[in-house]
């Protein structure tokens, strides 16, 4: 099996982290469902060009996030929540974010500075009127 993720090998972010929020994502968006099997550590670093550490972090990241979990004579499975209709509509919402993000063209890095910024802020400069920039 091989997985939809790429690396960035000229990224500032470390290739575990590329490959654990892309993952993330794929299992947010549905398109790692419950009960999947996910690569071996061996072969995904292979498909990839990493090394084999760098793909067991990124196993043991998912699985402290209760994403996937790790069974002896199994591999690695995906342990996803069920879709909500609330998981949808934020799925639905991240989806417009990202088009209107590219219309105007923002790099993927940008976006995802983007959103890491609003996830520091936690949401207060929407919710919090004294935190506006006038």
């Amino acid at each position: 099996m091989s997985l939809a993720v790429r690396i960035d090998l000229d990224s500032t972010t470390p290739h575990y982290e590329q490959l654990r929020a892309q993952i993330a994502a794929l299992v947010a968006a549905g398109d790692l469902t419950d009960g999947q099997r996910l690569p071996t550590v061996r072969a995904l670093a292979n498909d990839l060009g990493i090394a084999p550490g760098t793909v067991a972090r990124t196993y043991r990241d998912l699985e402290a996030a209760g994403l996937v979990t790790t069974r002896r004579r199994v591999g690695t499975l995906v342990t996803a929540p069920p879709a909500t209709l609330s998981r949808a509509a934020v799925t639905e919402a991240a989806a417009r974010f990202v088009r209107l993000a590219r219309d105007h063209a923002l790099t993927d890095t940008e976006i995802r500075d983007v959103v890491a910024a609003a996830l520091i802020a936690g949401g207060r400069r929407a919710a919090d009127p004294a935190a506006s920039d006038d």
